[in-house]
């Protein structure tokens, strides 16, 4: 543990801030997570964060080295601050953002740093017909699953407005963060809007026991994971299976994170959660065997004992 705690006080103390959190910045894992990504997006652009769930040994250095039990955890220039309750009370008070502030007196808040957002000439006159004006004023939501509205709104207390020539469009700050890279244009034929943002983070695929098997006969590479127990692999397996193991975790690691990933379990339950622990990772081609190895049995190779 002594190595951990090395590890976690050289981060602490060479980054000003440092979350210690269940999944990532883009994805959080947890609500209380979820709460403390929230309020320093708000007040600062660049921050250092750590995935607990992916690293045991780190869940459970961090709780010793701090002797705070829970998580997240908030670190500002090397000192604990707290979790999600202390930071949201800070917040509030304007503790935080002052504590911050003396952490990176240099560092631009959200809402200083401008995305880039392509608006196409379709979607532009678009607006202007909808809002029956020459320079319509629009705004952008995107929320933490990143789903988007886009309203015809005048902007609000505290927003970027970004004028683009032939329009005006506002967001708040959190939403700025999620916006860069994003396009947004203007399908006549489904008369409807269409918006491309690169900043989505992956999610898991479903893929179904048959174009499983077209999968493998196309000769696509990718990684099948097992993640039953040893005891029930002595029972079935699907050929060229590997066990999700401590060893298997290694060396996902160290793989690159555009490696296509099968996650397989017995009836596609234990793989889903496993294959959204991958996702949350940063592995952005996932896919859970629906149905299993039962459903393989069934379905594409009934040499595979059922069970």
């Amino acid at each position: 543990m002594s190595d951990v705690h090395a590890e976690i006080r050289a981060l602490v103390t060479s980054e000003p801030i440092v979350l210690f959190m269940k999944g990532t910045r883009a994805q959080p894992q947890c609500g209380f997570s979820a709460r403390v990504v929230d309020v320093l997006d708000e007040l600062v652009a660049d921050y250092v964060t750590r995935d607990v769930m992916s690293d045991p040994a780190l869940r459970e250095g961090i709780k010793t080295f701090s002797d705070w039990p829970t998580l997240p955890q908030l670190y500002v220039q090397g000192k604990l601050v707290g979790g999600a309750d202390i930071v949201t009370e800070m917040h509030a008070s304007g503790e935080l953002a002052a504590l911050i502030r003396a952490a990176v007196p240099d560092a631009s808040a959200p809402g200083d740093v401008q995305p880039e957002i392509l608006v196409s000439e379709a979607a532009i006159q678009a607006f202007s017909r909808f809002a029956e004006t020459t320079k319509p004023e629009v705004r952008l939501a995107i929320d933490r699953d990143f789903d988007v509205v886009l309203e015809l709104e005048e902007p609000r207390p505290g927003d970027l407005v970004i004028d683009l020539g032939g329009l005006l469009l506002s967001m708040d700050r959190r939403t700025a963060q999620r916006a860069n890279g994003v396009t947004i244009d203007f399908v006549e034929k489904a008369n409807g809007f269409k918006i491309d943002n690169p900043n989505k983070p992956a999610t898991v695929r479903p893929l179904s026991v048959e174009d499983y098997a077209a999968m493998r006969q196309s000769g696509k590479p990718h990684l099948l994971l097992d993640v039953r127990t040893p005891a029930e692999r002595e029972i079935a397996r699907i050929e060229g299976s590997e066990l999700l193991d401590d060893e298997m975790m290694e060396r996902l690691m160290e793989l690159e994170r555009t490696t296509p990933i099968v996650c397989q379990c017995h009836h596609g339950v234990r793989s889903q959660n496993a294959a959204q622990q991958l996702v949350a990772i940063g592995f952005r081609e996932v896919y859970n065997l629906s149905g299993g190895i039962a459903a393989w049995s069934q379905r594409v190779d009934p040499k595979v004992p059922a069970y």
